[in-house]
C-alpha cells in the first residue's frame, strides 16, 4: 500500500492499448450508485495514504484510495472537520469514493457541496497520462476548473490519484432541536429561519417531526434555542440520517433522490418521504413509474436520481441536449477510447 501512480497509470495505457473496460473501484462502499458497472476491476483500494496535512492552512491532501474515516479521524485530533459531511455508506468508503460520487450530508446547504471543497487533484485520464489540476490554495484556478469537474463524474473522465481539500475547523458546539410540524409548515419554517443570522447546519423532517441542527459558540446556540424553540434531542440523530440508517431507508422500495427549489410544497407523489436540507432535498421511497416521478419533479423545477433499488438503465436524470452534447465531448477529450466506467452515469458515455 502506499503511491500506486505507476502501476495504476501502466495498467491504463495497456487498457486502452487493448480496449478493455475498467471498472474504477476503491471501497466498493457506493457500487449501488448509477448504472451498473461494466469490465475489469482497477483496485483503488491500495492507493492510500494521507500526504500532507496543513492545519494552521486549512488543506489536506490524500490519495484517492485513503479511507474516508482515516482521514476524519486525521482532521478530529487537530478540531478539524470535512464541512461538507460526506456519507461513508458503507465500511469501505474511500476519499476517491466520495468525490467521484459528489455525495453531501446534512451540512451541505449551509456550508457547501463536495465540490466547493475539491482545492487540486492529481488524475490518470483514458491515456494513461498522470495530470495535475489546481492546487492546495483557494486561488489557484484560471481558466476551467477541472479538479472540481471530477466531483460526481463516477470516474468516467479519469481515475483520481490525489485529492487536495479545504478543510474547516469542527464547531464548538452543537445542539439539536425538534417541533412537531407537518410538511408544509416545516418547509415554511425552514425558508423562514433561512432569512435570520442563526447558526443552522441541518434541517430534516420526516414523520410529524423538524429537526434542526445549530452548531457554534455555546452562547451562540443558546440565544438561538430561546429564538427558535423546540424539544433538546439526541444529535446522533444526524450520523444515522447521513448514513441512511433510519427505518425510512430500510427496506426494498426504491430510493429516490429529489432536488427542488427548498421552497417547493410537499410534492404529491405515491410512496413515503424523507426532506432533507431544509427542503433543497427529498427522499422518496415509491414503486411509481420512473417517467411519472421524473414529470413530477421537473414541473416543480428539479430533477430526480434513482439513487438505490429499481431499474438501474436509467438512474439518472435524462440531460437535455445542448448539454448531453457536451458531456460526450468532455468524455471524448479525456477518455477517447471510453475505458473508464463506460456508462457508469449514461448508457452512451
Amino acid at each position: 500500500m502506499g503511491d500506486l501512480s505507476g502501476v495504476l497509470a501502466d495498467r491504463v495505457r495497456q487498457a486502452a492499448a487493448e480496449g478493455t473496460a475498467l471498472v474504477l473501484r476503491g471501497g466498493g462502499s457506493k457500487d449501488f450508485y448509477g448504472r451498473r458497472p461494466q469490465g475489469e476491476v482497477l483496485d483503488l483500494a491500495g492507493h492510500r495514504g494521507i500526504v500532507a496535512h496543513e492545519p494552521r492552512e486549512l488543506v489536506l491532501t490524500a490519495r484517492a484510495g485513503t479511507p474516508l474515516a482515516e482521514i476524519e479521524n486525521q482532521l478530529r485530533e487537530h478540531g478539524q472537520m470535512l464541512a461538507f459531511e460526506p456519507p461513508h455508506l458503507g465500511p469501505g468508503a474511500t476519499l476517491g469514493g466520495t468525490i467521484a460520487c459528489g455525495l453531501s450530508g446534512p451540512r451541505r446547504p449551509w456550508a457547501g457541496a463536495a465540490r466547493d471543497f475539491v482545492l487540486g487533484a492529481r488524475i490518470i485520464d483514458g491515456r494513461g497520462r498522470v495530470l495535475r489540476f489546481g492546487g492546495q490554495v483557494m486561488k489557484n484556478v484560471a481558466g476551467f476548473d477541472v479538479s472540481r469537474l471530477m466531483c460526481g463524474a463516477l470516474g468516467t473522465l479519469g481515475v483520481l490519484l490525489e485529492v487536495s481539500l479545504k478543510i474547516l475547523p469542527a464547531p464548538e458546539a452543537e445542539l439539536t432541536l425538534v417541533q412537531a410540524r407537518d410538511a408544509q409548515a416545516a418547509i415554511a419554517e425552514c425558508q423562514r429561519l433561512a432569512g435570520r443570522p442563526l447558526p443552522l447546519s441541518a434541517a430534516c423532517h420526516h414523520q410529524g417531526r423538524l429537526w434542526l441542527r445549530l452548531a457554534g459558540p455555546a452562547a451562540a446556540l443558546a440565544a438561538a434555542r430561546r429564538q427558535i424553540g423546540g424539544e433538546e434531542a439526541d444529535g446522533g440523530f444526524w450520523h444515522e440520517l447521513r448514513e441512511q440508517r433510519l427505518a425510512f431507508f430500510a427496506g426494498d422500495a426504491p430510493l429516490w433522490r429529489l432536488s427542488l427549489p427548498p421552497a417547493t410544497p410537499p410534492l404529491d407523489l405515491p410512496g413515503e418521504q424523507l426532506i432533507d436540507w431544509g427542503g433543497g432535498l427529498r427522499w422518496l421511497r415509491s414503486t411509481a413509474p420512473a417517467q411519472s416521478i421524473r414529470e413530477r419533479v421537473a414541473a416543480a423545477g428539479g430533477h430526480a436520481t434513482l439513487f438505490r433499488g429499481g431499474d438501474r438503465d436509467q438512474p439518472f436524470h435524462p440531460l437535455p441536449d445542448g448539454l448531453a452534447r457536451l458531456h460526450r465531448r468532455l468524455k471524448r477529450a479525456f477518455d477517447p477510447a471510453g475505458i473508464l466506467n463506460p456508462g457508469r452515469l449514461y448508457a452512451d458515455f
